[in-house]
């Protein structure tokens, strides 16, 4: 079946494989990319604001798949794992993930889910962690990640930040938003992360 969205599995496909990283190229050869489609109702976020700057910043390899997220965001499924409860209103209202394929995303696949990340400027993602083993490319730079015992460092677009099965991370963004590409596997792929931190943590 073909969807309106194929043209954006092709450009996420088409940037993962540009990637000269070896844990991307295995990861991404070891995905069957012919998916069938699901029939997702659209549901748009408050943290889709940040796309246009996140199209801006996005490096030029990454600009086709920004620019066609940007323009198509207002009719994909987009999701939120946490809720004001957790964290408060100021990160729900800044943050949203897009599964582009897995086991709730706009293609069926039941091994893999990869997909897309927003967090706003100024927002902290606390420590957590999942079974999953996650890949993470930063399509836009200048946020701070942290991964166990260590401290936080700027990383930027095009970055390769790999998370083995339940290793503490952590994001911090700074003044502009972060929009990042994520591939999970090896473990639940809707598990809810176990939080080990607070949204106040900072930098420290």
């Amino acid at each position: 079946m073909t969807t309106k969205f194929d043209e954006l599995l092709g450009q996420f496909h088409a940037y993962l494989a540009s990637v000269d990283d070896a844990l991307v190229r295995e990861a991404v050869a070891r995905i069957g990319w012919d998916m069938p489609a699901r029939d997702l109702e659209p549901h748009p976020l408050g943290c889709l604001r940040h796309l246009d700057r996140a199209a801006e910043l996005a490096p030029m390899a990454a600009k086709p798949l920004v620019q066609l997220l940007a323009r198509q965001r207002n009719d994909l499924h987009w999701g939120q794992t946490y809720s004001e409860a957790d964290f408060g209103k100021d990160f729900v209202d800044n943050y949203g993930w897009l599964e582009m394929f897995g086991t709730r995303g706009h293609f069926a696949n039941d091994e893999v889910a990869a997909g897309l990340l927003i967090l706003g400027p100024g927002i902290v993602y606390p420590d957590h962690h999942h079974v999953a083993e996650e890949i993470y490319v930063p399509l836009t730079g200048g946020t701070e990640w942290r991964m166990g015992e260590g401290g936080f460092r700027t990383r930027e677009a095009g970055e390769i930040i790999h998370h083995a099965s339940n290793v503490n991370h952590a994001m911090c963004t700074g003044k502009d938003p972060l929009l990042a590409l994520y591939i999970w596997r090896g473990g639940p792929l809707a598990q809810k992360s176990t939080i080990t931190g607070t949204a106040t943590q900072g930098r420290n």
